[in-house]
């Protein structure tokens, strides 16, 4: 087997004790953002198993859309991801 070479880590120890990889982070592709894969690349970002600046690339993302999220999950959990639940979570 073969491993691509990638700058950082490949797997990542969360505080709960389970593994997080690169394998379970969205496809790069991703155009239909559910509040998991939002959650995902939160976490990657947030233990180290991406970088901040990979992660707006490679997802396309905006600074100020990614606080947005990370913002949220760090209130109210990854529930406040969820579009349907986006006026329960918005502060006035």
């Amino acid at each position: 087997m073969y491993l691509k070479k990638v700058d950082g880590p490949r797997a990542v120890t969360l505080p709960d004790g389970s593994i997080m990889t690169r394998a379970d982070l969205p496809p790069h592709d991703t155009r239909r953002w559910v509040a998991s894969r939002k959650a995902a690349v939160v976490k990657g970002v947030t233990y180290g198993l991406i970088t901040l600046a990979d992660a707006l690339k490679l997802y396309g993302l905006s600074e100020e859309e990614y606080s947005e999220w990370a913002g949220a999950v760090e209130k109210h959990g990854e529930a406040a991801l969820k579009a349907t639940a986006l006026q329960k979570y918005r502060q006035p």
